[in-house]
């Protein structure tokens, strides 16, 4: 099995190549939706003044709608799974061809990269995560909706760019150090126990170098995260959009700002714990199916 996660495999004569990549990223990413979707619920912003903290929300959404609550939203992601990480992966192999036309990147060559197809990733996990939001942000009443009940109320109420693409600015803006941070914390991760191993590096290392990237998806990143579910969970767009009004004082400024004036800087920080605590399972799963697909699909011939 190889140690790669997530990243591209080296060009091959394998005119296919590209092909088991995509494929085995979706399954990675499927198995990155399932394995973390419960504490991603328990990290999605509710209401002010709903919950007391992280604990009482699994227990008042576990006692009112079910351990399967816990899965809700999950149609969204695994729905726009194969398409967004297709994009990403593809994304982040192009960005490192054109940082550089070398194989080895250096760190700070990587976390470029990998901010790179974070902002190229922006255009579809926007929308994609917008409703995963929002379906996790119900809480059992009678008017809950569907899937396709929300995408097509978000239409018909705001149209395309303020329904369903929502917050896409502060996506883009989130996944440039998102990203970063991902693909070079796992690297310099892996690098490490390189190092350590004399170039053969143990799986255990491998899933540890993924969960450090995850976390640290997480610590660059974290804040705007926050404010990006709370825009996409309002019921009306933001008043200012655009980067440009961004950098003016628009919509991502004022919403941090709220955060802050509601509950101090930890409030920017709130539900950390449990997306650090998923990254590790999350990314670990990832690793596995990604690289049991690609194995499979290599030894079968299946493409």
């Amino acid at each position: 099995m190889s140690d790669e996660f997530p990243l591209p495999v080296p060009p091959s004569k394998n005119k296919n190549v590209l092909a088991v990549e995509l494929i085995s990223g979706s399954f990675g990413g499927a198995a990155q939706v399932i394995s973390g979707q419960p504490l991603d619920t328990l990290k999605t912003t509710a209401p002010a003044g709903k919950y007391k903290n992280t604990l009482d929300i699994l227990k008042q959404t576990v006692r009112n709608e079910g351990v399967l609550a816990l899965y809700k939203g999950m149609a969204s992601p695994l729905l726009g799974v194969a398409a967004v990480n297709s994009l990403l992966f593809t994304a982040y192999g192009a960005a490192r061809r054109i940082v550089s036309p070398y194989p080895d990147l250096t760190i700070p060559q990587v976390a470029l990269a990998g901010g790179m197809a974070g902002a190229a990733n922006a255009i579809l996990a926007s929308p994609v995560e917008m409703f995963k939001i929002r379906m996790q942000g119900q809480y059992g009443g009678a008017g809950d909706l569907t899937l396709r009940q929300a995408v097509a109320q978000m239409w018909r109420d705001w149209g395309f760019r303020q329904g369903i693409m929502r917050g896409y600015i502060i996506t883009f803006v989130k996944e440039i150090p998102a990203y970063a941070g991902f693909y070079s914390g796992y690297e310099t991760a892996k690098r490490f126990f390189a190092r350590k191993f004399d170039g053969e590096v143990p799986v255990w290392a491998t899933l540890l170098s993924g969960a450090t990237g995850g976390v640290s998806y997480w610590l660059t990143s974290y804040p705007l995260d926050i404010a990006k579910s709370r825009i996409q969970l309002a019921d009306k767009p933001p008043a200012k959009q655009g980067l440009r009004g961004w950098i003016k004082g628009g919509y991502i400024t004022q919403e941090l700002n709220q955060i802050t004036k509601e509950g101090g800087v930890k409030a920017l920080f709130r539900g950390l714990g449990p997306s650090l605590m998923r990254a590790a399972p999350a990314a670990a799963s990832t690793f596995v199916a990604y690289e049991l697909t690609k194995e499979y699909i290599l030894k079968h011939q299946l493409i």
